[in-house]
């Protein structure tokens, strides 16, 4: 595929705000959903190569399990039966968990392991 301009990438996305409403989604040889599956791959190319999303740190993964289970350090700390300033220097990435432990964290916090290993 050819590299996608910024003005490819809008039109994409105009029409594709045009075409959604109108392309039911059981009828694959409507040329509006023919349409509107080729504008997707010209977003999704665009996307891919000027606005990566970046996989989670091990850090990142902790601290937002954390906040999205509403969980203090101490109370991870209790679960998973290590200190607190371990759990803190898993966070701040002054260490990084053994495989044991981010077994357990994965099992406490609802951590896809692919995801605390980097997968």
């Amino acid at each position: 595929m050819t590299k996608i301009t910024k003005e490819q990438y809008e039109y994409a996305q105009s029409r594709i705000e045009e075409l959604l409403p109108v392309v039911d989604g059981n009828n694959q040889k409507d040329r509006n959903a023919i349409e509107l599956s080729m504008l997707s791959d010209v977003v999704i190319e665009y996307e891919k190569e000027y606005f990566p999303i970046e996989k989670p740190t091990v850090q990142e993964l902790i601290a937002n399990a954390l906040t999205e289970k509403a969980m203090t350090q101490k109370e991870l700390s209790q679960h998973i039966g290590i200190s607190q300033s371990r759990i803190s220097d898993y966070i701040s990435g002054r260490a990084v968990p053994s495989l044991k432990i981010a077994g357990q964290l994965c099992l406490v916090l609802g951590i896809q392991p692919a995801a605390m290993l980097g997968l």
